[in-house]
């Protein structure tokens, strides 16, 4: 039997895995997957609609590495959970789910903690490939956990799932992306909610905080932040908890829960082994990146040159595709944000490569809110 503990408790057979999936609440899921996989290199992997005997709900999945993102939408007029979520959201993340080794147990244990709503029990479904036991619970906003254990599942995704009705040979003719996995996927609070928040998990989920920052250390002329990141036992999954601080003017978190009305996912990282080929190719694909000015290269070698650490890749390339570099003595990270991935400037992604250096860019919150508030305020919102 296997056992893990965290300071909350400990859990029989239930470790927190990974990363599963994401699934995405969209107004149109067909053309959102097809979004992903031309402008970001996903590949679709399984559907399932009317064509597979679903009445309610269609679903297009789509895979990079080990990243999965599903995208779903309400195929009946009036299906108020999802109009409600969409008027209120826009599209956007519905539910995180982790991967498990015991799901029961684990909901052994999470249904004792005062904090948690359940909103599905355990169930199981179950197709000629194997079964799949799931359980969900309500975590900030809107937004849920489903926990998934596989076993000995054989199937493209999930049961009920069957390959895609198309075959589209013209994604693979693109440059390849080479996403790995999600790196950690980070959540926006109102103010004063990041310390429950991040309590939350660990009552509940037994998660543990991992790394810190605040708006002492985060802010900008204008805006300011603090962040709290909670991982489970085997820090696998890592869940970067914002909100926002005083500043002079609207911070991005700010803007972030007024357009998404609350909490809810702001974004998700990316891993790959080489972003600069990444970039290259995403930006061919047409996605568009933060905006960062040269000084920031001529600061950032500055700094470099006090340092041991030396970055292998090549600088001008970094300074081309407007890279950040955070390091310390260590090692360091690359990292680099898209835009909003929807009209409402809510959820985007970032791509980052990670050489001996487990934080979380500290040393570039600055620039990118720099970054963010000149896209706020061509946006009117820098106020």
């Amino acid at each position: 039997m296997t056992y893990y503990e965290s300071k909350g408790g400990k859990h029989e057979k239930g470790e927190f895995k990974s990363f599963d999936h994401v699934t995405f609440w969209v107004g149109n899921a067909k053309q959102a997957a097809d979004y992903y996989c031309t402008h970001m290199g996903f590949e679709p992997i399984a559907y399932k609609g009317l064509e597979t005997g679903e009445r309610n709900i269609v679903s297009h999945v789509v895979r990079q590495g080990k990243i999965i993102f599903v995208f779903s939408s309400a195929l009946n007029p009036g299906n108020k959970e999802f109009g409600n979520h969409l008027e209120k959201h826009g599209d956007a993340v519905k539910d995180v789910a982790f991967s498990v080794e015991d799901c029961e147990a684990l909901m052994t244990v999470t249904k004792t903690k005062r904090g948690i709503k359940v909103v599905k029990d355990l169930w199981t479904e179950s197709d000629d490939d194997g079964s799949v036991t799931f359980a969900t619970v309500q975590t900030y906003g809107d937004t849920t956990h489903t926990l998934v254990e596989r076993g000995n599942y054989s199937g493209i995704f999930l049961p009920g799932f069957k390959k895609p009705l198309l075959d589209i040979p013209f994604y693979k003719t693109l440059p390849k992306a080479g996403l790995n996995f999600i790196d950690h996927v980070v959540g926006n609070q109102p103010d004063l909610q990041m310390t429950p928040t991040v309590q939350w998990y660990e009552d509940n989920l037994l998660f543990h905080r991992f790394w810190s920052i605040d708006d002492n250390l985060m802010h900008t002329e204008y805006s300011a932040l603090r962040s709290v990141v909670v991982t489970n036992h085997q820090e696998t999954i890592k869940m970067p908890i914002n909100e926002p601080a005083d500043g002079k003017r609207k911070s991005q978190i700010q803007e972030y829960c007024d357009y998404n009305d609350g909490p809810g996912v702001q974004h998700i990282a990316l891993n790959t082994n080489d972003i600069i080929t990444a970039i290259t190719n995403l930006r061919s694909r047409g996605m568009e990146f933060l905006t960062i000015p040269d000084v920031y290269y001529d600061k950032l070698q500055e700094n470099l040159s006090k340092s041991k650490t030396v970055v292998k890749e090549d600088m001008e390339l970094i300074k081309k595709n407007r890279i950040l570099i955070d390091f310390d003595e260590e090692g360091y990270l690359l990292q680099i944000f898209t835009k909003p991935m929807q009209d409402r400037p809510t959820f985007f992604l970032e791509v980052i490569e990670r050489h001996n250096h487990q934080g979380f860019g500290a040393g570039n919150f600055k620039t990118l809110f720099e970054s963010i508030e000149i896209d706020q305020a061509a946006r009117g919102n820098l106020v």
